[in-house]
């Protein structure tokens, strides 16, 4: 079972999204084991994802994957760090210390749209490893 754990800003408190995380987070129950480490303040962000030995931040100026690329890093990995930052992006001190900054487009996105972007980037890589219909 693969390991996500995904620090980001912000809660999942709007209704759509909490269903459609839920949704996502069903369809990987058993493949993939998703930590949430939401966090109120950006500073709060940053000392969390400090402690952290390894992570990789998600910002637009980083690498862009195809979703093969994507499913191939994440499944290499058996426990990987996500980190979403909050309306002014990431902190400089966090983006030197990542693993490496991904890029899920060049649009920016509100933190709540990039949580639900990113979970279904998840479920896909995992299909894609699978071999399933899923991606096509």
């Amino acid at each position: 079972m693969y390991r996500i754990k995904i620090i980001s800003i912000g809660k999942n408190k709007e209704s759509w999204l909490k269903t459609a995380l839920s949704e996502y987070e069903k369809r990987l129950t058993g493949l993939m084991q998703i930590q949430w480490l939401l966090k109120k303040k950006d500073s709060d962000l940053k000392k969390t994802v400090l402690e952290e030995k390894k992570f990789h931040c998600l910002d637009p100026n980083g690498i862009s994957y195809t979703s093969e690329g994507f499913s191939k890093l994440i499944t290499q990995n058996a426990s990987i760090t996500l980190v979403i930052g909050g309306a002014l992006g990431i902190d400089d001190t966090i983006k030197t210390k990542a693993q490496s900054l991904i890029s899920l487009s060049p649009l920016t996105f509100t933190h709540q749209h990039t949580r639900l972007i990113l979970l279904e980037q998840l479920y896909r890589a995992i299909e894609i490893h699978k071999g399933s219909d899923y991606h096509k």
